[in-house]
C-alpha cells in the first residue's frame, strides 16, 4: 500500500516531518514509521511516491548496521508491529522502527565530496563555502581535494535551512561537539563512499542528523545515506562540467524547477510519469547498494 500519511490511535503522535511520521511508546523509546511522501525545497508533495517510505526505511537499516562501528544509532532491536494495534499493523509494516529517545543536536551535518548545487553557486560567488576556501578552477560537479563538513541550521517545517560557518556550528552546540561531529561525520562519508563506488554509484554529498542520550554520548538518527538525505549519481556517467543523472529526489527536484512554481505552498501537481520514474530510480538505488533481489 502508499502511505502518505500514517494515522495510529494505539499510539500518541509526537510529531509529524517532511517524510516521517514519530509516535510515542514510552520514556525512552518511540515508533518511527517512514512514510511516502516526498519534499522539495522544503515543501511536501501532495502525491506519494510508491514504495519510497519502505525503500528509505530499509536503506537506513542497511547502513546503520553497516557504519555501527563509527557511531552508534537509534535503532533498537524491537519489532515495530508488537506496539500497535493489529488493524493498523499494515499501516507500518516494512516502513517502520523503534528508535531511542534522543535529545537532538540542532544542525545538519553536511558531507560535500563534489562541488554541486548550493555549494557549486556558493564556490562561484565566493571561491569557498561555508567560509572553507578551495582551490581556484574548479568546475561543475568535480571532485574536491577532499570531503569537507559544512552545516547548516536546521528550520522548521516549510523553512529553509540555511549554511552556516564551522565558527557558527559552534556557537551553536559548542566547539566540542562540532568538532567530534566533523571527525564522524567525514569518516562515515568517507567508508560509504568506498562501498557505494565499489557498486557503480557516486556519493556526492550527504547529510546526517544526531541526538545525545542521557549520557551524552552521540548518536547518528533519523535516516541515513538514503535518496532523500544524498545525491547519488551513477558511476558510469559521471562527467566533471555536467550536472549528472541522479538516483535521488534531484529528479523531482527538476522537474519543478522546469515549471514556473515558485516554491512555495502549494506545490504543483506531479504528473503521473515523474511519480513512477522517481519510483524507478529509489528502486534502483536499493537494489544496487543491498545487493537484495526484492523489496
Amino acid at each position: 500500500m502508499t502511505l502518505g500519511y500514517s494515522q495510529l490511535n494505539s499510539l500518541k503522535l509526537l510529531h509529524k516531518g517532511k517524510v516521517r511520521d514519530i509516535y510515542d511508546i514510552d520514556e525512552n523509546s518511540m515508533l518511527m514509521v517512514t512514510t511516502d511522501r516526498i519534499s522539495a525545497f522544503d515543501v511536501i508533495m501532495n502525491e506519494p511516491i510508491p514504495l519510497k517510505g519502505q525503500i528509505l526505511n530499509d536503506i537506513s537499516k542497511f547502513w546503520f548496521n553497516k557504519l555501527e562501528k563509527i557511531v552508534p544509532n537509534h535503532i533498537l532491536k524491537k519489532d515495530p508491529l508488537d506496539f500497535v494495534d493489529s488493524s493498523e499493523k499494515d499501516q507500518i509494516k516494512n516502513r517502520s522502527v523503534v528508535v531511542k529517545k534522543l535529545k537532538p543536536i540542532p544542525i545538519e551535518a553536511i558531507v560535500r565530496g563534489y562541488l554541486i548545487g548550493s555549494a557549486w553557486k556558493e564556490y562561484k560567488d565566493q571561491q569557498s563555502i561555508c567560509s572553507i576556501n578551495l582551490p581556484q578552477g574548479l568546475q561543475l560537479s568535480e571532485k574536491l581535494p577532499e570531503p569537507i563538513f559544512t552545516p547548516s541550521s536546521k528550520a522548521d517545517l516549510g523553512e529553509h535551512d540555511e549554511n552556516i560557518s564551522l565558527l557558527e556550528c559552534e556557537d551553536l552546540i559548542g566547539k566540542k561537539i562540532s568538532e567530534e561531529l566533523n571527525r564522524i561525520s567525514i569518516l562515515l562519508y568517507e567508508s560509504a563512499y568506498i562501498y557505494a563506488y565499489s557498486k557503480g554509484i557516486i556519493i556526492a554529498d550527504t547529510k546526517f542528523e544526531f541526538g545525545l542520550d542521557n549520557e551524552n554520548k552521540i548518536h547518528i538518527m533519523d535516516e541515513i545515506l538514503t535518496p532523500d538525505s544524498s545525491r547519488f549519481w551513477p558511476k558510469e556517467s559521471y562527467q566533471i562540467g555536467i550536472s549528472p543523472p541522479s538516483y535521488d529526489k534531484q529528479f523531482v527536484r527538476d522537474w519543478l524547477e522546469s515549471t514556473d512554481w515558485n516554491k512555495n505552498f502549494p506545490p504543483p501537481k506531479l504528473p503521473k510519469n515523474i511519480i513512477s520514474k522517481t519510483s524507478e530510480k529509489y528502486q534502483d538505488v536499493f537494489f544496487k547498494l543491498t545487493e537484495k533481489n526484492n523489496l
